[in-house]
């Protein structure tokens, strides 16, 4: 949406009567040029109908993950088994706390439903969540509970070398506290899980809202089995190479092996993929229409955050309603953007900094 399409829409939201006439007034504009904003907003689904009937506002449900991150990074070549000099810095993550957070930061609206402990670092997580604009309310506060933490070490370069994670938190989310949560999740207009979830949690999800857009995260190939009973559901998978083999039930030893693994997954049910290939890019299919998709160019200080703003980016432009090679181009952007920043979040995230990088990098 542009700036003055969003000027356009909050006067009619005031005013759902409003003429045109008296929008081009209060706007300085041409009768004309009100018209044509008015007919991008109906289009773009922002107005539905005659007299300016407001659609309801798209928002995504994300579910999984939320752990305080602990990220050690070596300033020398790592030598195991020793000490090692380096930096130390913590803050929020967990996979589905990361794509809600990238997410809100893109512009789109997010609930986040995850696990937290009542003790100090869970407070933060929840602070820092409303900080990025992400709704709350319908998070899990599990009394006497510690919140789960994630321990990364990377090499001077930025690649992960090695982790450790106490996410058994999350199992607190069962199936009782979702049914709990059903009417916000029935009017969500797109559902974001991480295969951080319980096996019965994930099961409840897909058969009692299998009727929304399920985006997927597998996680790791440690994980990612979990979701394999469910590929018919899930309307956006975004795996690694390891998962895709996992999930495909077979082993790539070659790039030319992509397109078949993409049809086996898609004849398994899921809809749209995104394959990531780290440094050698990306394998984009939409039900059977795949490409490959090299990687830009661009600076690394952290990988830890790529996978979720990619994932952000996919969301985002479903909840805007663009075409998926639109959204995979936006995403793989968000994507380069969040390896440029030293902490897993990057705090320029937007829709507006994503753009600027694409067309910096096609210049």
């Amino acid at each position: 949406m542009t700036e003055r399409e969003q000027q356009i829409l909050d006067l009619i939201k005031q005013d759902p009567m409003i003429a045109q006439n008296t929008l081009a007034e209060m706007l300085d504009l041409s009768r004309s040029a009100v018209a044509g904003h008015i007919m991008n907003l109906t289009k773009k689904g922002f107005i539905q109908g005659k007299g300016y009937v407001i659609a309801p506002e798209r928002f995504a449900t994300v579910i999984g993950g939320a752990n305080m991150d602990l990220c050690g990074r070596s300033t020398s070549e790592l030598l195991m088994g020793d000490s090692n000099p380096g930096v130390l810095t913590s803050g929020a993550g967990g996979v589905a706390r990361n794509i809600a957070d990238n997410l809100s930061r893109l512009g789109s609206k997010v609930q986040f439903i995850g696990a937290i402990g009542d003790d100090l670092w869970g407070e933060q997580l929840l602070e820092s969540c409303r900080t990025a604009g992400i709704g709350v309310e319908q998070c899990l506060i599990v009394p006497g509970k510690a919140t789960s933490t994630y321990l990364s070490i990377h090499d001077p370069s930025g690649e992960l070398q090695l982790a450790l994670n106490d996410m058994s938190l999350i199992n607190e989310l069962n199936v009782e506290q979702l049914t709990k949560r059903a009417a916000m999740l029935n009017r969500s207009s797109a559902i974001v899980l991480d295969a951080n979830l319980s096996e019965s949690a994930l099961d409840y999800l897909f058969h009692a809202h299998a009727d929304k857009p399920i985006f997927v995260d597998p996680v790791s190939s440690v994980k990612a089995g979990k979701i394999k009973p469910y590929l018919e559901y899930i309307h956006t998978l975004k795996p690694n190479l390891s998962e895709a083999e996992l999930l495909a039930e077979c082993k790539i030893e070659h790039p030319q092996q992509l397109p078949d693994v993409a049809n086996k997954l898609h004849s398994m049910g899921v809809k749209r993929l995104l394959i990531s290939l780290g440094k050698e890019g990306a394998y984009s299919s939409d039900e059977g229409q795949g490409h490959f998709i090299s990687a830009s160019k661009t600076q690394v200080n952290n990988v830890t955050g790529a996978g979720d703003a990619l994932m952000a980016g996919l969301a985002h432009g479903y909840l805007q309603s663009w075409d998926w090679a639109t959204s995979v181009e936006f995403a793989l952007g968000a994507a380069r953007l969040a390896l440029q920043s030293n902490s897993t979040i990057n705090s320029i995230m937007s829709e507006k900094a994503v753009y600027r990088l694409i067309e910096e990098s096609t210049c």
